[in-house]
């Protein structure tokens, strides 16, 4: 039977694929505002250990990259709802050891959980909407998967920061943790189709190892997303590691931290309707070299400015150079990849990008370490945007099918 693509055909489909990736962005948002306060008060962490501050956001990033190279795989296997519901079956005991967390050690494992969670999760709930969309609307598609996923992130921030404040912060994690991990594997299992069926299947499907390279260096185009998609995670791993140690610094309380760093989410999320939609009609290359330029320029403000309200706008100016990104770095890989290797290449894309939590977190501890001076860490994920937003600029060529007919 014919199946049609399209967000109007599979409206209901979508809507339900939206839901569960704002579930996954609201277990994410478990570890944005509280954990990293934690370190310090209960958890034993000396004050300026940057390194050991940011080694949960390095577990993170390393495993989050590797399980997106398998879920991309497993997708083309096993089909998507079982991959999805698998992300959410790896997420059960993340509550539990935050709760129950007695060293710093605990929370690295917490982390390492959250990084197969997400990569299993986020990645089946972009694939599978981009198996039901059109061509001409991915960055559409794109832009309201992410923007589901970081208001929930945003939001969850948010609510754990006033929970913590009202039970405890151990308490406000296990509640809120538990609720939402529970609904998302009860939603996957009882209305979650699998999507695959929707992808050409008379194509054969390109060896891993072959798809691996094209996207990572062969393919200059590819390669060049590849990087920017590295990059750019930099930015949120300063966000995630260092943004709240930082104001909590200079004297803002939880809650203000949490608004400071929400509007970060929120911006970045809302955005991406827009911002998706926008590299429908211009183009996916502008954007992105935009993205990566204003992300920069809002990460120096935060050094520049003071105060909740000018800290909460710099976050914003970040925000919306993310959301500029976010779907349309991943509209443009697809855009280059063919459906038969399209979820394969979406992998190693992710594999990419989510490694530079890893690597940003490193570099921007370093930073910190070595100058002993918190604001060596902006500086550092500054110049690295500016230099990246060249690379693509040189490398990187439109790749919309309106604009363009590249070679698959």
């Amino acid at each position: 039977m014919a199946r049609r693509h399209g967000l109007h055909a599979n409206v209901g489909q979508i809507g339900h694929l939206l839901v569960q990736v704002l579930l996954v962005g609201m277990t994410l948002g478990l570890m944005r505002t509280v954990v990293p306060t934690m370190a310090e008060a209960s958890l034993g962490v000396a004050r300026d250990s940057f390194l050991l501050l940011g080694s949960f956001v390095v577990a993170f990033g390393v495993v989050k990259s590797v399980m997106n190279l398998i879920a991309g795989r497993l997708s083309e296997r096993w089909g998507r709802q079982r991959v999805l519901l698998l992300g959410w079956i790896s997420a059960l005991p993340i509550p539990l050891v935050l709760a129950w967390a007695p060293s710093w050690g605990w929370i690295v494992l917490a982390t390492t959980l959250l990084g197969m969670h997400q990569g299993l999760s986020w990645s089946m709930t972009q694939t599978a909407k981009l198996d039901l969309s059109l061509p001409e609307e991915r960055g559409l598609i794109l832009g309201l998967n992410e923007f589901a996923g970081y208001f929930g992130m945003a939001l969850a921030g948010v609510i754990t920061a006033y929970g913590a404040v009202a039970l405890g912060a151990r308490e406000a994690l296990l509640a809120w943790g538990s609720g939402v991990i529970g609904l998302g594997l009860v939603l996957t299992h009882g209305w979650i189709k699998d999507t695959r069926p929707w992808v050409t299947t008379s194509v054969v499907a390109a060896p891993f190892s072959a798809v691996f390279a094209k996207v990572s260096w062969q393919d200059r185009r590819l390669a060049a997303l590849a990087q920017a998609g590295l990059v750019e995670k930099f930015v949120d791993a300063l966000v995630w590691v260092i943004y709240p140690v930082f104001l909590h610094r200079q004297g803002l309380a939880l809650p203000d931290i949490g608004w400071v760093i929400g509007t970060y989410g929120v911006v970045w999320g809302v955005a991406q309707v827009f911002t998706g939609r926008l590299s429908d009609r211009i183009g996916r290359q502008r954007p992105n070299v935009w993205g990566m330029l204003i992300c920069g320029t809002g990460v120096m403000l935060m050094v520049v400015v003071h105060g909740v309200w000018s800290w909460s706008l710099a976050a914003g100016l970040s925000g919306f150079g993310m959301a500029l990104l976010y779907p349309n770095l991943s509209a443009a890989v697809a855009d280059l990849a063919a459906p038969a290797w399209r979820g394969t290449a979406l992998g190693v894309y992710r594999f990419w990008r989510d490694l530079g939590y890893g690597i940003g977190a490193l570099g921007l501890g370093l930073a910190a370490h070595l100058s002993q001076q918190i604001e060596a860490a902006f500086v550092f994920v500054a110049l690295s945007m500016a230099v990246s937003a060249a690379l693509l600029a040189y490398f990187g060529t439109e790749s919309h099918p309106k604009f363009t007919h590249p070679t698959v």
